[in-house]
């Protein structure tokens, strides 16, 4: 969910918002939307590098409230009774209790990377993706640092490049954990069935 229009209308003309529109941004995150969107703000205003900052400010308040977290998690919809929503629901669960690095999603259609955000970790997703058009449209989905990858061809195969991009994008140093999951056979959409955790090793900072 995008949240977007005259959010920041009056910095269209001045450098500051007024108290009212800081409310709305801060009501959306707390709403846990995927993004907030400036229109006019940012296209036409007098003060676009001070509109897009400002915005990024609130969201970044908002989400360092120890209220967001509490909100976020009483929000959370229950899994449903599918493998792909159990293996997102345990991805989250795990991450957090074993307290891991990173959650990897590898995602063909998007499915599993919308899924494991629906959960709101509280740890970074990264969604590895062979396709393009997949990762520029999960690029405006809550909570994913979208990759494009190679495509998938045993377990093996993607735990070494969710090591490897997980390591070169910063979410993890050597010897850190992390889980992957996603849908065996590789490539079939919404087969989300596959949960592994895996380490950083010294040798992921080879390109992949």
């Amino acid at each position: 969910m995008v949240v977007a229009t005259q959010m920041l209308e009056s910095m269209i003309t001045a450098p500051v918002p007024t108290r009212a529109e800081v409310s709305d941004v801060a009501t959306a995150v707390y709403a846990g939307v995927d993004a907030v969107m400036l229109s006019a703000e940012s296209a036409s205003g007098l003060y676009p590098e001070n509109a897009v900052g400002m915005i990024d400010r609130i969201a970044k308040q908002i989400e360092s409230d120890h209220t967001y977290a509490t909100i976020i998690n009483a929000q959370r919809p229950k899994p449903e009774a599918t493998e792909p929503d159990a293996i997102s629901f345990a991805a989250r669960q795990i991450a957090e209790t074993l307290e891991l690095e990173a959650i990897v999603a590898y995602t063909a259609s998007g499915v599993t990377g919308v899924r494991t955000s629906r959960e709101r970790p509280n740890r970074p997703i990264i969604a590895l993706s062979p396709i393009v058009k997949t990762a520029r449209r999960l690029a405006l989905v809550w909570g994913l640092h979208c990759v494009v990858s190679e495509d998938a061809h045993d377990l093996d195969n993607i735990v070494y490049h969710a090591a490897a991009i997980a390591f070169q994008e910063g979410f993890c140093k050597a010897g850190d954990r992390f889980i992957v999951i996603a849908g065996v056979p590789f490539g079939t959409p919404g087969a989300t069935n596959l949960l592994h955790i895996a380490s950083c090793c010294s040798n992921t900072s080879k390109s992949v």
